[in-house]
């Protein structure tokens, strides 16, 4: 694992997956990171079905959305609104570097946790937060997924769907939290660096809003100096250079190509697919040619391609120095030694000991890879957090008949 960050101590108070995300990859770079989960049950994501996947199917006994937004963290359940818990807290507080969290501006009022009170625990803290809509305007206390402040209102499903689409483009499980998860993490890296340069915490906000207009900019931008809802798409399976296109396989597998310098590649690439003769097609080269006759050319390159299954195609287009992949499934990438090579899986294990995988961070230092671990059992470190912070048995007995912590 990296030790970029080794020393830093994250106190994450946040669910789902978004803000998680962050705390993962800071782990990932060293960071310890104590999560904090309340006493009626832990982070709701222990109980999050996707697709229709039971717990009970799966050959592991672990949740993997869970293991996605909090596989190394320690977890300490406690109710940071009782005397004892606002206590805890604010020692954890003390001893950190980065308070980390997705609880909206009115509910950390109302908890106590302004910046003013944060700063009173520990003035060098940094404040990390992640939303829906951003910290100020008229929603900042609204509540937001992915799928609705990323995919909805940033614009995304709108710059996605094809035209003509019956249904609006419809995202996978944690599509943009993972991507604001990333950007939030860089931002408090920015922030320790900072700090360490000039010993000044920052506020380090982003969300989900934010972080989807940025994955479609150049729609939206396009949207201003055009006049126009989004840069004009293309119908499914057109594109205006026939070689940056998708095309099937006799097996009903697709080839992704990105040629973006035609001619560069043009000749190459049809001796390869056993069609030397386009080569000097007048209707297909130079690249003016080939755009211009498009459609053509996209209907001899489908009928090409149906040919021959993908494994063929792998194999007589491994030499091809224009840019291409095929489309992988979720199953195939686990298998794809490049992916080994660089490390970008990780393995642990449940109780039982039964491996499995999970994705590391994706950015690495020094071609380390981090060290694979699980999500913590709900509150399963409370006991040995409270004892790093000073306090005995005795204390932590009546904190738990509090109710204060589990």
């Amino acid at each position: 694992m990296s030790s970029l960050l080794s020393g830093v101590t994250v106190v994450e108070l946040a669910s789902w997956t978004y803000v998680p995300s962050a705390g993962v990859i800071l782990r990932d770079w060293g960071a310890e990171v104590i999560k904090i989960e309340d006493t009626r049950g832990g982070d709701p994501c222990r109980q999050l079905t996707v697709g229709g996947l039971q717990p009970q199917d799966s050959r592991v006994k672990v949740n993997f959305m869970m293991e996605i937004g909090n596989r190394g963290k320690r977890s300490i359940g406690m109710d940071i609104k009782t005397p004892d818990g606002k206590a805890i807290f604010a020692k954890l507080i003390a001893g950190a570097d980065v308070f980390l969290t997705n609880w909206l501006p009115g509910p950390l009022e109302r908890a106590g946790l302004t910046v003013d009170a944060l700063r009173a625990m520990n003035p060098n803290i940094i404040i990390a937060r992640g939303s829906g809509q951003g910290s100020q305007g008229p929603d900042r206390d609204k509540g937001g997924f992915d799928a609705s402040g990323y995919t909805a209102r940033a614009g995304v499903a709108y710059a996605l769907t094809p035209d003509g689409s019956e249904f609006p483009f419809a995202q996978g499980p944690a599509f943009g939290d993972l991507q604001g998860g990333s950007t939030l993490a860089g931002g408090i890296a920015a922030a320790l660096f900072h700090r360490e340069r000039t010993g000044e915490p920052d506020i380090v906000d982003g969300s989900l809003l934010a972080q989807g207009m940025w994955a479609v900019a150049p729609d939206i931008v396009a949207a201003d100096h055009y006049g126009i809802d989004r840069i004009p798409a293309y119908a499914p399976g057109d594109a205006p250079n026939p070689v940056v296109n998708r095309y099937k396989t006799r097996d009903d597998r697709w080839l992704q190509l990105v040629f973006l310098q035609a001619d560069r590649y043009w000749a190459g690439f049809c001796d390869r697919i056993g069609r030397p003769e386009l080569a000097t097609d007048e209707r297909f080269t130079p690249i003016a040619n080939l755009v211009a006759n498009k459609d053509i050319a996209t209907a001899e390159l489908r009928a090409i391609f149906a040919e021959r299954d993908l494994a063929e195609w792998s194999k007589l287009l491994a030499d091809e120095p224009g840019v291409w992949a095929s489309l992988a499934t979720p199953r195939e990438v686990l298998d794809d030694p490049q992916v080994a090579a660089n490390g970008y899986l990780l393995t642990a294990a449940d109780d039982d000991g039964i491996a499995f995988q999970t994705v590391s961070a994706p950015i690495r230092f020094n071609n380390t890879a981090p060290e694979g671990a699980r999500a913590p059992e709900y509150g399963e470190h409370t006991e040995s957090i409270l004892l790093e912070l000073g306090m005995d048995w005795d204390e932590i007995i009546a904190a738990k008949e509090s109710g204060a912590i589990i």
